[in-house]
C-alpha cells in the first residue's frame, strides 16, 4: 500500500477498510446463522439475525459519513479516489446482502413445523458458496487483490447452477404433491435470496477489480434466469 504525506489520510483509508471489513463480517455471520436457523428451525436464532441487521445499517451510515468527510477534506485522486468511491458503493451492496440474510431468517417461523422436503439439503451448500464469494470479495477489497476479485466473478455460475437445480426440483415437488406448495414456495424464496447474494458478491468483486486496476472486467454472461 502507498503511504501518503498526510498521515491522517492513511488513517482514514485504513478506517474505511476496517469498517467495511467489520460490516462484511457481520453479514457473513448473519447468512450462516440464518441458514442454521432454517435447517434447525431455530426461531430464537432467526430472531437474532433479524435484530442484528440494525448494526449493519449503523455501520453503513458510519462509512458514508467517513467517505463524505474524506472526499471533502482530502480531495483524493486516481487510485485513492477509486478506493474511497468503491468503499461507498460496496457498503451499499453489503447492506443489501444483510437484508437478504434477514429475509431468509424471517421465513423460518413461517415454515413452522412443516416436514422438510429433500431440496432443503441443497440450500446450505448453495449459501456456503455465496458466503465464501462475499468473504473473498471483501478480502479482495481489503488487499486490493484484482486476481481474487476476478476469481469471485468466475464462481457466480456455481450459485446460479444451484439455484436452477433447486428451482426445478421444488417445482416438481409442488406438482407431484400439492400439500408441499406452501413450504416449497418459502424455500424458493430463500433460494432466490441466496442467488441474489451471489450476484451482489460478484458486483462487489467487479467494483474491487476496477478500484485496483482502473479497468473494467469484460461483460460477463449472466446465464439464463429459470424464473423467466
Amino acid at each position: 500500500m502507498v503511504e501518503h504525506t498526510i498521515k491522517a489520510f492513511d488513517e482514514e483509508i485504513n478506517r474505511l477498510r476496517g469498517l467495511v471489513a467489520e460490516m462484511g463480517g457481520r453479514v457473513e455471520t448473519a447468512l450462516e446463522e440464518a441458514m442454521t436457523a432454517l435447517v434447525e428451525r431455530d426461531y430464537e436464532k432467526a430472531q437474532r439475525v433479524i435484530a442484528g441487521d440494525q448494526q449493519v445499517d449503523a455501520l453503513e451510515a458510519e462509512v458514508e459519513k467517513l467517505v463524505i468527510q474524506t472526499l471533502a477534506l482530502r480531495a483524493p485522486m486516481a487510485n485513492d479516489l477509486r478506493d474511497v468511491v468503491a468503499a461507498l458503493k460496496i457498503v451499499g451492496v453489503v447492506e443489501r446482502i444483510g437484508d437478504y440474510a434477514k429475509n431468509i431468517a424471517k421465513r423460518v417461523p413461517q415454515l413452522g413445523d412443516h416436514p422438510m422436503v429433500e431440496p432443503i439439503s441443497l440450500l446450505p451448500s448453495m449459501a456456503q458458496v455465496a458466503g465464501e464469494m462475499v468473504g473473498d470479495a471483501l478480502n479482495a477489497f481489503g488487499s486490493r487483490d484484482a486476481a481474487l476479485a476476478e476469481a469471485v466473478v468466475a464462481r457466480d455460475h456455481v450459485v446460479d447452477s444451484f439455484y436452477n437445480s433447486i428451482f426445478r426440483t421444488l417445482v416438481t415437488y409442488m406438482m407431484e404433491n400439492p400439500k408441499t406448495i406452501s413450504e416449497c414456495a418459502h424455500l424458493l424464496f430463500i433460494a432466490k435470496n441466496i442467488e441474489r447474494i451471489g450476484d451482489h458478491a460478484t458486483n462487489m468483486a467487479e467494483m474491487v477489480y476496477y478500484a485496483a486496476t482502473g479497468h473494467y472486467l469484460p461483460e460477463r454472461d449472466r446465464g439464463t434466469d429459470t424464473e423467466s
